[in-house]
């Protein structure tokens, strides 16, 4: 992994805050279930080859696995990034990149326009298309989901530095609903 040296400073950082946004925007459930992709999935969002099916996981294996995940998917996130970030930029990628993936965030439009210095573009890139209205990364195939575009709107303000850290700011169940809304056929820039 190369990592530009104005970024060292993020690696391996997972503040109390970010993981706790994390964990309100994935939920977190100590058995493993099929996400609305079908991608097997514990915790806080954690998949891939520490989910193993049928087991019950404890709150500290949880909370382990989810900052070990966070921080692995930073990395990812520095790795593309050839420009330097700041913390809530750095914060908002990478919740980004652990709800897409890594090779999607840094193939994405927000990825691009942050590595041209386009900071505000590339904020505004993780929830909306060019065009600024219509909604990108909140489907599952071509299944809008209102709830992924409430995630995309809070990761483009925490980018932004819009978002506060609060406590309870993440608290609202109905907020994160992921309830189909229509079908549209759309490309996932």
């Amino acid at each position: 992994m190369s990592v530009i040296s104005s970024n060292k400073w993020l690696i391996g950082g997972a503040s109390t805050a970010a993981i706790g946004a994390l964990i309100a925007l994935e939920g977190e459930r100590y058995e493993p279930y099929a996400d609305l992709g079908g991608v097997y999935t514990v915790c806080a969002g954690v998949t891939g080859p520490a989910v193993i099916r049928g087991k019950r996981y404890s709150k500290q294996e949880c909370n382990e696995l989810t900052k070990t995940a966070y921080i692995e998917h930073g990395k990812g996130v520095l790795s593309c990034i050839t420009r330097p970030l700041n913390e809530n930029q750095y914060n908002a990628f990478t919740i980004f990149a652990y709800n897409i993936g890594v090779a999607g965030f840094c193939k994405s439009r927000a990825a691009r326009l942050f590595n041209q210095g386009q900071e505000e573009a590339a904020c505004n890139a993780i929830a909306y298309a060019a065009d600024g209205k219509t909604p990108v990364w909140s489907f599952v195939g071509t299944t809008f989901y209102k709830g992924l575009h409430n995630r995309r709107l809070i990761e483009r303000n925490i980018c932004l530095g819009k978002h506060t850290w609060q406590q309870g700011a993440f608290s609202s169940t109905s907020f994160w609903a992921l309830q189909p809304t229509y079908n549209i056929r759309m490309s996932y820039s």
